[in-house]
C-alpha cells in the first residue's frame, strides 16, 4: 500500500519550498494537482533551481488534474493506485491543499480506507496573512471565499455578527478575488459594521502590501483591487 503525501507549496516566493516538499514531488508515482501546467512549470523550477535536493535516481511522476469540477471522478482512480502500492503527492497551485482548495474528498477516503496520509507543511496564505495582520492571532475563523450568492453571503455574514456577542469573537479570514473586494467589503459592512480590518495582498510577492483600517478606508482605496488578497476582520472590536 502505498501513502498519500499532503504537500504544501509556495504561494508567491519559490524560496520558500521546503527540502521535504522538493523531495517528496520526486520522489512519488503521482502528482494529483489543481492545473498540471502549473504544477509542470513548478517541477521544472525546482530542477534548475534546486538539482542538488533532486533525488536521484528522479521520479517522473504521472499529474493528474483535480480540481472542483473532477475531484470526485478521479477519486477511484488514485484510491486504487494508492492501494496498489503508488505513493501519491496531493498539491495546489499554491499554499497547503485542503485550506481553501480541494482534496478533502481524497484525503477522507485514504483515511477511510487505512491509506497513510502524511503532512509536507509549508506556506499558507491565511495564516501568513494572520501573522503580519496586527490583529490578536489566539482565535481565528477561516471562510475561505464567501459564497457567491448575495442571499447565502448575507446569511453568513449575518450569523458572524452574532458569534461577536459570545465572548468567543475571533478574527475571521477571508480569501476574496480582487474584482469582488468592493462588494465583499461592503457586504461586511452592512452586516457587521465599520470593523477594523486588515487587508494583506500579494504576500510573500514583490508588491507585498499590508493595509490596516475601517472597512470604509478599505472601500476607498482603490489600489487595494489588485493581486491575490487575504481579509482579516477583527470582529472582537463591534
Amino acid at each position: 500500500m502505498g501513502s498519500l503525501f499532503i504537500v504544501s507549496t509556495p504561494i508567491g516566493n519559490m524560496s520558500d519550498i521546503s527540502v521535504r516538499a522538493i523531495e517528496t514531488m520526486f520522489s512519488v508515482g503521482i502528482i494529483v494537482c489543481e492545473d498540471t501546467r502549473k504544477t509542470g512549470l513548478l517541477l521544472s523550477e525546482l530542477k534548475k533551481r534546486y538539482p542538488s535536493l533532486i533525488p536521484h535516481p528522479m521520479v517522473k511522476a504521472e499529474l493528474i488534474r483535480s480540481d472542483e469540477f473532477t475531484e470526485f471522478r478521479i477519486l477511484p482512480d488514485i484510491i486504487g493506485a494508492l492501494r496498489r502500492g503508488s505513493d501519491v503527492a496531493l498539491v495546489t497551485d499554491a499554499g497547503t491543499p485542503l485550506v481553501g482548495d480541494p482534496g478533502f474528498l481524497l484525503v477522507r477516503e485514504a483515511l477511510n480506507r487505512g491509506i497513510p496520509v502524511t503532512a509536507v507543511p509549508g506556506p499558507t496564505a491565511a495564516v501568513c496573512a494572520l501573522t503580519v495582520s496586527g490583529l490578536p492571532a489566539n482565535r481565528y475563523l477561516f471562510l475561505g471565499f464567501l459564497p457567491e450568492k448575495a442571499g447565502h453571503r448575507r446569511k453568513l455574514l449575518d450569523s458572524l455578527k452574532k458569534l461577536s456577542g459570545t465572548g468567543l469573537a475571533p478574527v475571521c479570514i477571508i480569501y476574496c478575488a480582487p474584482h469582488k473586494l468592493e462588494q465583499t467589503l461592503t457586504d461586511i459592512r452592512d452586516s457587521c459594521g465599520d470593523l477594523e480590518i486588515t487587508v494583506a495582498r500579494e504576500l510573500t510577492k514583490v508588491h507585498e502590501e499590508i493595509w490596516q483600517g475601517r472597512i470604509s478606508g478599505a472601500i476607498r482605496t482603490e489600489r487595494l483591487r489588485k493581486g491575490e488578497i487575504v481579509l482579516l476582520i477583527n470582529l472582537s472590536r463591534i
